[in-house]
């Protein structure tokens, strides 16, 4: 079975995390500020606060901004649950906004729209998180413009965006938002094997963000209310998490790092040579925005189910028994029952549900090799054919 994701790792990796496991430290020593300072370094960023995932960053991220019991944020329905289910965590209200069929990123025509309704209504959403769909960047530029007029912060959901660029800057530089986070499973572009991190430019957000992941506890004496008691002492000042980042994760962290743009450029060329091998199928691929030059962590396509005479299940799982092993991306947040209890319910969200209802997303990993991608496009074609 050729997988949709694998991690690669070489050499270099095995040795940072033995290295790990011969020192003084596992966790909460060297490494981690290591990892976090390439991660801003790469992405000029100011701060960079590493945790155990990409969901957690998202929810002390949601915190950082001050989300609270019935604040409003907005989402797309085309992402994983983490997204919205962060939102609840902190006791606050989720919505969705509709994704744009040709990027399958937020619709900003759409947001817009939503936002002029929502001020009639005075529901206005506290913070909008805008996700960076299969490595490609959301039009940020029209959505800081509409922060500054409706008065929302942001978090770009960049989990499958590192070494992604927009505006020909690299993805989480937070210039048009509030924060950034990104994800290291190992399907995603670089791994530290379960992972995440937030990026921003905000010390007073970096702060919280850092105290929010070790339990709410502080050893900084500038925070402290009795700073003058011992070297022993540190202070809970926030109901906070171990949401902490392991040095041998951080170690393979760092050493991912140094090939992050080599893996982004394998990853394109992939792009690309499935863009050519696709030609003429009755199938449409993902649009890259000239401002965009994406990260491709997925190659999503999607059938055209009026000239096939097979369903979408059955392409799916004649794929799969065919060695090749498919996913999708997404199932539409809204229609899982979990957010149906909640309210929403299938029509609320058209472009997404459409999208779900005939896309395939193909394998797409650093060591697929051109060999595979044309084993691939021809098992495809069989089917469909």
């Amino acid at each position: 079975m050729i997988p949709y994701g694998l991690q690669d790792i070489n050499q270099n990796d095995i040795d940072a995390v033995v290295a790990v496991l011969n020192s003084d430290f596992l966790t909460q020593g060297p490494q981690v500020p290591k990892f976090e300072k390439s991660v801003s370094n790469y992405c000029g960023s100011k701060f960079s606060i590493a945790v155990n995932s990409a969901t957690s960053a998202l929810h002390i991220a949601c915190l950082a901004l001050d989300l609270s019991e019935n604040d409003i944020v907005w989402t797309t329905p085309n992402t994983f649950v983490a997204t919205a289910n962060c939102v609840l965590y902190c006791g606050a209200i989720v919505d969705f906004v509709d994704i744009d069929l040709k990027t399958l990123n937020i619709s900003t025509e759409k947001l817009e729209e939503k936002l002029i309704e929502a001020r009639r209504n005075k529901k206005l959403p506290k913070i909008v998180i805008p996700v960076h769909f299969s490595g490609q960047s959301c039009n940020m530029k029209k959505i800081h413009k509409l922060s500054k007029e409706f008065g929302f912060s942001i978090i770009e959901d960049a989990s499958h965006a590192i070494g992604g660029k927009y505006l020909n800057q690299p993805i989480g530089g937070c210039e048009l938002s509030d924060i950034t986070v990104f994800s290291f499973h190992p399907v995603k572009i670089i791994t530290t094997a379960e992972g995440g991190i937030a990026t921003t430019n905000s010390k007073k957000l970096a702060n919280k963000m850092r105290l929010l992941r070790s339990h709410g506890i502080t050893r900084e004496k500038t925070s402290m209310n009795n700073p003058n008691i011992g070297e022993w002492y540190y202070e809970q000042i926030e109901l906070g998490f171990n949401y902490r980042m392991s040095d041998l994760q951080a170690a393979l962290g760092v050493s991912q790092m140094d090939r992050l743009d080599e893996f982004v450029t394998k990853r394109n060329i992939i792009k690309d040579r499935y863009d050519s091998l696709l030609k003429g199928l009755p199938v449409s691929k993902i649009f890259t925005h000239t401002d965009c030059y994406s990260a491709s962590h997925l190659y999503p396509i999607q059938l055209d189910l009026k000239k096939i005479l097979k369903s979408h299940k059955q392409v799916f799982s004649e794929l799969r028994l065919n060695g090749v092993g498919v996913n999708l991306h997404y199932i539409p947040v809204h229609l899982q029952p979990f957010y149906e209890k909640k309210g929403f319910r299938a029509g609320d969200f058209p472009n997404s549900e459409k999208y779900y209802n005939r896309a395939i997303t193909l394998p797409m990993f650093f060591s697929l090799t051109e060999k595979q991608q044309k084993k691939i496009v021809k098992i495809l074609k069989e089917i469909i054919n």
